[in-house]
Protein backbone atom coordinates (compact mmCIF):
# COMPACT_ATOMS: atom_id res chain seq x y z
CA UNK A 1 0.00 0.00 0.00
CA UNK A 2 3.17 2.30 -0.12
CA UNK A 3 1.92 5.56 -1.96
CA UNK A 4 -1.28 6.02 -0.85
CA UNK A 5 -2.44 9.12 0.28
CA UNK A 6 -3.55 9.79 4.10
CA UNK A 7 -5.22 13.25 4.65
CA UNK A 8 -5.08 14.17 8.34
CA UNK A 9 -8.04 16.44 9.27
CA UNK A 10 -7.65 18.35 12.68
CA UNK A 11 -9.75 19.28 15.42
CA UNK A 12 -11.21 23.26 15.74
CA UNK A 13 -8.94 25.12 17.59
CA UNK A 14 -5.94 23.11 16.94
CA UNK A 15 -3.35 22.94 13.89
CA UNK A 16 -2.13 20.20 11.97
CA UNK A 17 0.75 20.05 14.48
CA UNK A 18 -1.99 17.75 15.98
CA UNK A 19 -0.77 14.92 13.74
CA UNK A 20 2.65 15.28 14.18
CA UNK A 21 3.70 11.85 15.54
CA UNK A 22 1.04 10.23 13.34
CA UNK A 23 2.16 11.43 10.40
CA UNK A 24 5.85 10.14 10.82
CA UNK A 25 4.86 6.76 11.91
CA UNK A 26 2.84 6.81 8.50
CA UNK A 27 5.52 8.55 6.66
CA UNK A 28 7.48 5.13 5.15
CA UNK A 29 4.30 3.69 3.89
CA UNK A 30 2.09 6.07 3.26
CA UNK A 31 2.08 9.96 1.43
CA UNK A 32 0.58 12.15 4.96
CA UNK A 33 -1.21 15.35 3.82
CA UNK A 34 -2.13 17.41 6.76
CA UNK A 35 -3.59 20.87 6.03
CA UNK A 36 -4.15 23.56 8.64
CA UNK A 37 -7.88 24.63 8.17
CA UNK A 38 -8.83 27.84 7.42
CA UNK A 39 -8.12 30.51 10.00
CA UNK A 40 -4.92 28.19 11.54
CA UNK A 41 -1.47 27.52 10.78
CA UNK A 42 -0.02 28.21 7.63
CA UNK A 43 -3.15 28.78 6.27
CA UNK A 44 -3.07 32.38 8.05
CA UNK A 45 -5.26 33.97 10.11
CA UNK A 46 -9.46 34.37 9.18
CA UNK A 47 -10.40 38.00 10.25
CA UNK A 48 -12.50 38.60 13.20
CA UNK A 49 -15.96 39.17 12.24
CA UNK A 50 -15.44 38.18 8.69
CA UNK A 51 -17.99 34.90 8.31
CA UNK A 52 -16.76 31.28 7.25
CA UNK A 53 -18.62 28.20 7.11
CA UNK A 54 -17.78 24.62 7.15
CA UNK A 55 -18.31 24.11 3.48
CA UNK A 56 -15.25 26.24 2.78
CA UNK A 57 -13.32 23.94 4.92
CA UNK A 58 -14.78 21.45 2.98
CA UNK A 59 -14.18 22.94 -0.52
CA UNK A 60 -10.36 23.31 0.88
CA UNK A 61 -9.81 19.80 1.52
CA UNK A 62 -11.67 18.90 -1.82
CA UNK A 63 -9.00 20.73 -3.78
CA UNK A 64 -5.93 19.28 -2.23
CA UNK A 65 -6.96 15.75 -3.38
CA UNK A 66 -7.89 17.29 -6.66
CA UNK A 67 -4.43 18.56 -7.38
CA UNK A 68 -3.10 14.83 -7.80
CA UNK A 69 -6.09 13.28 -9.90
CA UNK A 70 -4.09 10.29 -10.91
CA UNK A 71 -3.36 9.50 -7.43
CA UNK A 72 -6.35 7.42 -6.00
CA UNK A 73 -8.92 7.90 -3.40
CA UNK A 74 -7.32 8.81 0.11
CA UNK A 75 -7.69 7.23 3.56
CA UNK A 76 -9.04 9.85 5.67
CA UNK A 77 -8.40 10.42 9.51
CA UNK A 78 -10.53 13.23 11.21
CA UNK A 79 -10.08 14.73 14.97
CA UNK A 80 -13.62 16.10 16.30
CA UNK A 81 -14.18 19.00 13.34
CA UNK A 82 -11.94 17.47 11.41
CA UNK A 83 -14.10 14.01 11.81
CA UNK A 84 -17.23 15.72 10.49
CA UNK A 85 -15.55 17.47 7.79
CA UNK A 86 -14.18 13.50 7.21
CA UNK A 87 -17.71 12.07 6.91
CA UNK A 88 -18.98 15.11 4.57
CA UNK A 89 -16.30 14.63 2.29
CA UNK A 90 -17.09 11.00 1.80
CA UNK A 91 -20.84 11.92 0.99
CA UNK A 92 -19.65 14.79 -1.36
CA UNK A 93 -17.14 13.53 -3.24
CA UNK A 94 -17.35 9.42 -2.70
CA UNK A 95 -14.49 9.29 -5.45
CA UNK A 96 -11.83 10.66 -3.30
CA UNK A 97 -12.06 8.71 -0.43
CA UNK A 98 -10.52 4.99 0.56
CA UNK A 99 -11.63 4.95 4.15
CA UNK A 100 -12.71 6.91 6.99
CA UNK A 101 -11.32 6.98 10.91
CA UNK A 102 -12.67 9.39 12.74
CA UNK A 103 -12.55 10.29 16.42
CA UNK A 104 -15.67 11.64 17.82
CA UNK A 105 -17.18 13.38 14.70
CA UNK A 106 -19.07 16.79 15.71
CA UNK A 107 -22.04 15.21 13.35
CA UNK A 108 -24.82 16.59 15.67
CA UNK A 109 -27.30 15.97 12.60
CA UNK A 110 -27.93 12.26 13.53
CA UNK A 111 -29.52 12.86 17.02
CA UNK A 112 -32.93 12.49 16.51
CA UNK A 113 -35.01 15.49 18.33
CA UNK A 114 -37.21 13.07 20.88
CA UNK A 115 -34.52 10.16 21.24
CA UNK A 116 -32.13 11.85 21.88
CA UNK A 117 -33.65 15.23 23.45
CA UNK A 118 -31.07 15.02 26.57
CA UNK A 119 -28.47 15.15 24.37
CA UNK A 120 -29.62 17.87 22.55
CA UNK A 121 -30.63 19.64 25.63
CA UNK A 122 -27.26 19.84 26.37
CA UNK A 123 -26.33 21.21 22.65
CA UNK A 124 -28.73 24.43 23.39
CA UNK A 125 -26.16 25.34 26.63
CA UNK A 126 -23.68 26.59 23.74
CA UNK A 127 -24.13 30.16 23.27
CA UNK A 128 -24.67 31.43 19.72
CA UNK A 129 -23.85 35.17 19.61
CA UNK A 130 -20.25 36.17 19.60
CA UNK A 131 -19.03 39.61 22.29
CA UNK A 132 -15.88 40.08 22.07
CA UNK A 133 -14.16 41.48 25.39
CA UNK A 134 -10.88 43.58 26.10
CA UNK A 135 -9.15 41.55 24.61
CA UNK A 136 -10.66 41.41 20.99
CA UNK A 137 -11.78 37.41 21.55
CA UNK A 138 -15.11 36.39 23.64
CA UNK A 139 -13.26 34.39 26.41
CA UNK A 140 -16.63 33.84 28.27
CA UNK A 141 -17.93 31.80 24.96
CA UNK A 142 -14.66 30.14 24.99
CA UNK A 143 -14.49 29.76 28.50
CA UNK A 144 -17.68 27.77 27.77
CA UNK A 145 -16.87 25.33 24.71
CA UNK A 146 -13.70 24.66 26.46
CA UNK A 147 -15.27 23.66 29.61
CA UNK A 148 -18.45 22.19 28.03
CA UNK A 149 -15.69 19.49 26.32
CA UNK A 150 -13.54 19.42 29.25
CA UNK A 151 -15.70 20.23 32.90
CA UNK A 152 -16.25 22.65 34.43
CA UNK A 153 -12.62 24.92 35.35
CA UNK A 154 -10.83 23.39 32.42
CA UNK A 155 -10.31 26.67 30.48
CA UNK A 156 -9.03 28.03 34.34
CA UNK A 157 -6.47 24.89 34.16
CA UNK A 158 -5.39 25.83 30.64
CA UNK A 159 -1.51 26.99 30.25
CA UNK A 160 -1.77 30.59 29.50
CA UNK A 161 -0.36 30.14 26.24
CA UNK A 162 -2.58 27.92 25.13
CA UNK A 163 -5.19 30.31 26.12
CA UNK A 164 -3.91 32.72 24.00
CA UNK A 165 -3.95 30.42 21.14
CA UNK A 166 -7.75 29.75 21.64
CA UNK A 167 -8.22 33.73 21.94
CA UNK A 168 -6.59 34.05 18.54
CA UNK A 169 -8.38 31.70 17.25
CA UNK A 170 -11.54 31.85 18.77
CA UNK A 171 -13.94 33.70 15.98
CA UNK A 172 -13.22 31.01 13.78
CA UNK A 173 -13.47 28.13 16.28
CA UNK A 174 -17.08 29.89 16.96
CA UNK A 175 -17.73 29.93 13.03
CA UNK A 176 -17.22 26.33 13.04
CA UNK A 177 -19.31 25.68 15.93
CA UNK A 178 -22.28 27.55 14.81
CA UNK A 179 -22.21 26.56 10.77
CA UNK A 180 -21.75 22.60 12.22
CA UNK A 181 -24.50 22.13 15.17
CA UNK A 182 -26.82 23.85 11.90
CA UNK A 183 -26.15 21.00 9.95
CA UNK A 184 -28.81 18.45 9.91
CA UNK A 185 -27.76 15.33 7.73
CA UNK A 186 -29.03 12.38 9.22
CA UNK A 187 -28.42 8.78 10.32
CA UNK A 188 -29.85 7.44 6.52
CA UNK A 189 -27.09 9.90 4.81
CA UNK A 190 -24.75 9.04 6.80
CA UNK A 191 -25.49 5.41 6.22
CA UNK A 192 -24.87 5.72 2.56
CA UNK A 193 -21.09 5.83 3.00
CA UNK A 194 -19.93 2.78 1.56
CA UNK A 195 -15.90 2.80 2.33
CA UNK A 196 -14.70 1.01 5.22
CA UNK A 197 -15.63 3.47 8.18
CA UNK A 198 -13.88 3.41 11.79
CA UNK A 199 -15.67 5.59 14.67
CA UNK A 200 -13.89 5.69 18.11
CA UNK A 201 -14.87 7.86 20.83
CA UNK A 202 -13.54 8.26 24.41
CA UNK A 203 -15.28 6.57 27.57
CA UNK A 204 -16.03 9.99 29.64
CA UNK A 205 -16.47 12.44 26.91
CA UNK A 206 -19.32 13.95 26.46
Amino acid sequence: MTGQRVLMVHSGGFTSRQWRKLGEALAPDYRVLAPDLLGYGESGPWPDGQPVHFRQDLALLESLLDREPDAGPAHLVGHSYGGFLALKLALARPELVRSIAAYEPVAFGILDDVEDAEARSALDLVRTEWTPDASGSDEAWLRGFVDWWNGPGAWDHLAEETRASFRALGWKVFQEVISLAADRTDRATYATIAVPTLLLAGANSP
